[in-house]
Order: C-alpha cells, then structure tokens, then sequence
C-alpha cells in the first residue's frame, strides 16, 4: 500500500462538478493499492498516517499529528500510484489492485482512520475526480507498507 500523505490548509475533490469531499486544515491523502496488500497493510498505513508528527508546535517542530491538531483528512483512491515507468512511455499499471480488492482495502483504509477518531472525508473510488488543495509548508511524504 502505498500513501502520499499532504499538509494541506484546505482540499476538495470534485465529481461532475459537484463535490464528493472537503476538508479545512489536515491531510491530502493519495492511496494505491497493490495486489498483495491485506488487512495488516492497511491497519499499519492508517495508524502511520494518524499518529505522523508533521504539524508543527509553538516553537515551529514538527510535533502534532493530524489527530493533535484536530485535522481531519480527505482520503483519494489513486491506482496510478503503482504505475510502472521504468519501460517505454506508457505506464503499466499491472502492479495497481484489482477494483474489487483495491475499493475494500481502500473503504476498510477510511474506516480505520474514522475509529481512530478522524474525520475523513473521500472522493469516489473509480470516478474521474478533479483534485484541489493548498499543500501548506509545502510538506510532502510517501509511505509505503512495504518498506
């Protein structure tokens, strides 16, 4: 599984026009899913990403997680994270979930973050989504569960 994780000071995600998720201060999230991801990978992404210290205190160290600053957190389904490169000019996406793993894992990933006291808000796996937000520092991190 992999994440990008951003501290953002504000994110929305737009489906058709319409908005699907928007959060004010906390984190941007990308999540791919691979074919050999479980229930473990997610429960370790989600507790990675909740307790991340990437806000900074009073004396401007990164100090706080999400969850001490009282963030929340806009979660987007990302399969082109496990794009492949390396060959010619056209990604080969072979490494990406199937859908029907990818959007359980994906949904559980959501729901281990909310148990954990978040407030998450998503877009909607699988729709052409429009993606905006204010990357604040700019901090930007990508955390992958299998090193």
């Amino acid at each position: 599984m992999k994440v990008v994780v951003q501290r953002c000071k504000e994110a929305r995600v737009t489906v058709g026009g319409e908005t699907a998720g928007q959060i004010a201060q906390g984190l941007m999230l990308l999540v791919g899913v691979t074919h050999e991801d479980t229930e473990q990978d997610v429960s370790w992404m989600a507790d990675k990403v909740a307790g991340l210290r990437i806000f900074e205190d009073e004396t401007e160290k990164m100090n706080f997680s999400v969850q001490d600053v009282n963030g929340a957190i806009l979660s987007v389904s990302q399969f082109t994270l496990y794009g492949d490169c390396r060959k010619g000019r056209r990604p080969n996406f072979m490494s990406a979930a199937r859908p029907d793993q990818a959007e359980r894992l994906y949904n559980l990933f959501n729901e281990r973050l909310r148990s954990l006291g978040l407030t998450v808000e998503t877009g909607r796996f699988g729709a052409m989504m429009d993606v905006s937000f204010t990357n604040w520092g700019p901090v930007t991190l990508i955390i992958d569960s299998r090193g």
